[in-house]
């Protein structure tokens, strides 16, 4: 007789790689595109702040522009999602 082995594991699997994504109306491959994205936006928001710290004259409002128009890019995605009562204003 087989027994579904599954069902403990599909628990874990579900909470740390399903759930959240779903709860926003995503799948687990468009939330990780968006989180790298959103990621990769910030570290370069971060460098820009770090030039800005060594050469003031440089790089004046770069990290703040990137910074904005990455809240902006996740409150657009967020309006379009099919759940965006489920997100909140840091959700990615």
């Amino acid at each position: 007789m087989a027994t579904n082995q599954i069902g403990p594991k599909s628990g874990v699997v579900d909470r740390l790689f399903l759930e959240h994504p779903r709860s926003l109306g995503m799948s687990w491959a468009k939330h990780g595109g968006g989180a790298v994205k959103i990621g990769f936006q910030l570290i370069g928001a971060g460098m820009a702040a770090l030039v800005h710290a060594i050469v003031p004259g440089w790089c004046t409002d770069t990290a703040g522009r990137r910074v904005t128009e990455t809240y902006n890019y996740i409150q657009k995605i967020r309006a379009g999602s099919p759940k965006p009562e489920n997100w909140s204003d840091y959700d990615i």
